[in-house]
């Protein structure tokens, strides 16, 4: 028994050192979520642990919807990162990125051994900040008490997405929360400020002034279109009234100018006039067709 023993301790411990334990790569960043204002640099970092002896072979990739292509292979930058790019060991600068850099990247390491091949990654997003532009605002020039009008307010360009501040006069007009200053203020709009709109259930003569909106995203300023006047009047009823009996008054005389023309005959003569005419020409034809027919 005691011999069966060390011979299977002696199977296990060969067995062993016919088959170490050979470490694999791995794969470490600083940051998985790296943020950069537009045209200024971004760093991806990609850290490794490896045995000694083992050739490695770096990469980069870009994960996008349309499938995945290179950034760094056989050495060398590809596509838009081509002169704005350089390695930091076997980490990424890229100087002046733009919005268009925004993106998974992917680190991929492979290292060569005696054992065979060993591959490590890591992914990391690179969201790239922009400011945002001057918003296109919508202020309708005129509006009637108690209508409802609704103002908005737009950008597409800021990343993240711009959030939106109406001003009226010069003052910037409070959200209606419900609650403190808000509520005192006694509002009579909506103000929202991730959409930009700005609306007015009922419409006063007190909404009358100068509007603009103001888009900011916290990168670079904020920026805000050119000032609208608005005039809110009431209805005008007289107004509307004399242009009705004016419409009234106008079809009344033509009326009477058709009638008065009837009465005097004027149509009978035209018609009679008419078919003269072309008794006329009938006769005319009859005429040069008998001439013919005697030549």
């Amino acid at each position: 028994m005691a011999s069966r023993s060390i011979r299977l301790l002696v199977l296990v411990y060969v067995g062993v050192l016919s088959y170490p334990d050979v470490s694999g790569i791995s794969i470490e960043t600083d940051n998985k979520n790296v943020k950069a204002e537009e045209f200024k640099e971004a760093i991806l970092s990609c850290k490794y642990k490896f045995l000694k002896g083992m050739s490695l072979r770096i990469e980069w990739k870009k994960i996008e919807s349309q499938g995945v292509s290179f950034v760094y292979y056989n050495s060398e930058f590809t596509g838009d990162l081509q002169g704005r790019a350089e390695m930091l060991n076997t980490g990424i600068r890229i100087r002046n990125v733009t919005r268009r850099d925004s993106g998974t990247y992917r680190c991929e390491i492979s290292a060569k051994s005696e054992e065979g091949q060993r591959l490590g990654e890591a992914t990391i997003t690179l969201t790239v900040l922009v400011a945002p532009t001057t918003p296109v605002c919508e202020v309708p020039s005129s509006a009637v008490t108690g209508t409802v009008v609704q103002m908005s307010c737009k950008e597409t360009e800021g990343s993240p997405p711009s959030e939106y501040q109406w001003y009226k006069n010069g003052v910037a007009l409070l959200e209606k929360t419900g609650t403190g200053s808000a509520r005192a203020a006694n509002i009579t709009y909506t103000m929202n400020k991730k959409s930009g709109t700005l609306l007015f259930n009922t419409v006063t003569k007190n909404d009358t002034g100068e509007y603009f909106c103001e888009a900011s995203n916290g990168i670079g300023l904020s920026q805000k279109c050119s000032v609208k006047q608005m005039q809110v009047d009431d209805l005008n009823v007289s107004g509307i009234i004399v242009a009705v009996l004016f419409v009234a008054l106008v079809m009344v005389l033509c009326g009477l100018g058709v009638f008065y023309a009837q009465k005097k005959g004027y149509f009978a003569k035209k018609n009679s006039s008419q078919k003269k005419t072309n008794y006329q020409s009938t006769s005319e034809k009859d005429f040069k067709h008998t001439e013919s027919f005697v030549i």
